[in-house]
């Protein structure tokens, strides 16, 4: 299944729908008691789930009319997750033109939350505290139940679902200063979506096609099979320091191609659109806007 966060125009507040082709099932039209969101949902667990699983399968064959999406407009895919964790150098490629190190212990870091932003949304930044914005590509991986000293192989089973994430960087930010957390949690720095799939739709989290176009230039291109540490890997990992909470958004790391690198540099200026894809899960497009 598939779950947005979507509004009509007018609309200050979002609601879940599920996503079935170019149309949207608004679960509070359907169900009683409905999950005003998707965090409220993850935390209902497998019976909730299966629940809403139930009821859209009911509406579907009582051909229930959906509302297009193209009427509607999204909000970030995850709206109020516990953490927003972000691994960082997780694909060697991507180290490499950095300069960073990705055989050593694990690059974590937090994003905040005032960085979630959505799909199609517009991100603004001052001009005269960073030039150097980036696009990064990143598979998003929602925790569906708390996970604690979780073993490599028992980890996806950790996994509620999986989403797009561009983690947008401000590169100047980052090279001078010894953390990542603000450079990359700007205000809308975290686009994520346009939805949420669940974890039985992915097989294979290694085997995802990640792709970045800028301004209508494909510049990254890369597998997630690519990854230096796997989703199971990055999940038992943080698991045996502290518990990791239902619904935490974790960002799991960016293929080569990043402006940085380039000769010379590409980064997102006032106009670009840069659209993050990932097979089977979606387009995320973001507009930016220098102020």
């Amino acid at each position: 299944m598939k779950f947005a966060h979507l509004r009509f125009d007018g609309q200050s507040t979002p609601r879940l729908a599920v996503t079935l082709g170019s149309g949207a099932l608004f679960l509070d039209e359907v169900m009683d008691e409905a999950p005003a969101d998707l965090q409220e949902l993850i935390e209902r667990g497998e019976e909730g789930l299966a629940h809403v699983r139930a009821v859209v399968d009911q509406a579907v064959a009582q051909r229930v009319s959906l509302t297009p999406i193209d009427e509607l407009r999204h909000a970030s895919a995850v709206l109020r997750p516990p953490h927003i964790l972000a691994v960082g150098a997780n694909y060697a490629a991507h180290a490499s033109e950095l300069k960073l190190r990705s055989e050593s212990a694990m690059t974590v870091f937090a994003l905040w939350p005032n960085s979630l932003t959505a799909h199609e949304a517009t991100t603004t930044w001052p001009g005269e505290i960073s030039q150097q914005v980036d696009y990064e590509a990143e598979l998003g991986v929602i925790i569906g139940k708390p996970a604690k000293n979780v073993s490599v192989r028992d980890a996806l089973d950790y996994v509620w679902g999986y989403t797009v994430v561009n983690d947008i960087t401000a590169r100047d930010i980052q090279f001078s200063e010894a953390q990542w957390s603000r450079c990359k949690s700007f205000d809308g720095f975290t686009p994520t979506g346009p939805v949420v799939v669940t974890a039985d739709e992915v097989p294979d989290p290694q085997d995802l096609w990640l792709t970045t176009n800028v301004d209508g230039h494909i510049l990254q291109d890369a597998s997630s099979g690519e990854m230096v540490r796997t989703v199971a890997e990055i999940i038992s990992y943080l698991s045996r320091s502290a518990t990791i909470p239902a619904g935490t958004l974790i960002s799991t790391g960016s293929p080569g191609g990043a402006g940085y690198s380039r000769k010379p540099p590409v980064f997102l200026r006032d106009g670009s659109t840069v659209t993050v894809s990932i097979d089977g899960i979606g387009y995320l497009t973001t507009h930016c806007r220098v102020i």
